[in-house]
């Protein structure tokens, strides 16, 4: 006989923080319908969740986008991982009215000093499923951004690794070049 497992919904887990179970100072988030315990946030994630969201809070402003910083994303049912940035549709309520879907996502950041395999394995297939159009993950220690793009069947069809001197170009603004220095420190 194996063991019994429970998996919460969306709902469980509001309800879970409301009547005081979950702590809210606790930083977890629901994935798969398990509770995931997150990283503590270092020096070098702290610095590049500051950087990247001021930089688009500068780049596109408050009319073509909403910057979020370490909110949560609701994917699905099951899933309500908080990603460092996301970059989310304009409202004029700012979300207050209900958390965001997947729908209202234009990008995803997830910046990791120790979770960039479990960002890889566990967080990007769930974007994916969601169809999220972009993620990217930024590795703090080789200073590198891997983009992944174009989300088709829980993967994401384009993948590419890009670092200082390059740039990119958002799948939901093709007209806003980014220069990675901007982003990017040095190593």
């Amino acid at each position: 006989m194996g063991l019994t497992t429970w998996k919460f919904t969306v709902e469980d887990y509001h309800k879970m923080a409301e009547s005081g179970i979950l702590h809210p100072d606790e930083r977890l988030e629901l994935i798969d319908g398990e509770i995931c315990k997150m990283s503590p946030i270092g020096r070098r994630h702290a610095a590049y969740v500051t950087r990247i969201a001021n930089h688009f809070v500068r780049l596109l402003g408050s009319d073509m986008t909403i910057v979020n910083v370490q909110n949560p994303i609701i994917l699905n049912d099951l899933s309500e991982p908080e990603p460092d940035v996301s970059l989310l549709k304009p409202r004029q309520d700012q979300y207050f009215s209900g958390l965001p879907q997947a729908a209202d996502v234009y990008l995803v950041i997830e910046v990791a000093e120790s979770s960039l395999e479990s960002d890889r394995s566990e967080k990007l297939p769930r974007y994916a499923a969601a169809a999220i159009p972009e993620v990217w993950l930024i590795n703090a220690f080789t200073h590198q951004l891997e983009c992944y793009r174009h989300p088709d069947n829980g993967r994401y069809r384009e993948y590419q690794t890009l670092e200082r001197g390059d740039s990119v170009r958002l799948v939901s603004f093709p007209d806003v070049l980014i220069n990675l220095d901007s982003i990017l420190f040095e190593g």
